[in-house]
């Protein structure tokens, strides 16, 4: 069985339980924007910003028309992975923010044109959901990731065709979308969405999920305001 085969926190232990509660509250907040976005209000911010943004939000929004009306999801999680992938530049938050963590949205990882591994993730997700993906189906999954023999925390985009498949994953470092058990540099910590928290394997080592849920409360919040 893949390591990325997750169970939910409920079975771990009471002390992670509460964090169903804030998933619960997250999902209300994400249900309103959960099957697409405001393409007027989303022009509208990206507007706002700079022409170049503009048109970089015209063309995710192009991209997904064209990811939604394609048969295969193997397909849209290529075109989707494949955008961001290549348009965005990695940079940590200190860089790109001047903040240890910041959580940016797709329009904001647009119009600045780089991000950090969360970023690509979070603009990932948004994206599929946007061309048809169910949530059911992607999670954002923190993982220990090895980096030249070091381990570091990093977030990629897991896709789950069924509950208990093994997923694909999505990740800005290696473009190449494959199977978790081709992945053994990354083992899973615990991964997320709008519907639920679920556990991985060993000890946490990317951070307290509550405070990461707090991260997504509030991007979830900007994300809204701007027509996602």
């Amino acid at each position: 069985m893949s390591r990325f085969v997750t169970r939910t926190v409920s079975r771990v232990g009471w002390r992670i339980r509460p964090a169903l509660w804030v998933l619960a509250w997250l999902a209300g907040l994400w249900s309103a924007v959960a099957w697409g976005w405001d393409r007027d209000r989303l022009t509208e911010s990206a507007a706002k910003l700079s022409p170049r943004t503009q048109a970089a939000v015209k063309a995710m929004i192009q991209m997904a028309d064209r990811a939604a009306a394609m048969p295969e999801e193997r397909d849209r999680l290529a075109a989707v992975n494949g955008f961001f992938n290549q348009r965005v530049a990695f940079r940590d938050d200190i860089e790109v923010w001047g903040q240890v963590d910041y959580w940016a949205t797709p329009l904001e990882l647009l119009d600045k044109g780089a991000g950090d591994c969360e970023d690509y993730a979070i603009a990932k997700y948004m994206s599929l959901l946007a061309a048809g993906v169910p949530q059911s189906r992607l999670r954002m999954v923190y993982v220990r990731a090895q980096f030249q023999g070091r381990p570091q925390a990093h977030m990629v985009l897991a896709y789950y065709a069924q509950p208990e498949a093994e997923p694909l994953i999505l990740d800005n470092i290696n473009p190449e979308i494959r199977p978790a058990s081709l992945r053994p540099d990354l083992t899973p910590v615990f991964s997320f969405n709008g519907e639920g928290l679920w556990s991985g394997v060993g000890a946490t080592t990317a951070g307290n999920p509550l405070v990461r849920l707090s991260l997504w409360r509030d991007l979830l919040a900007k994300a809204k305001a701007e027509g996602f």
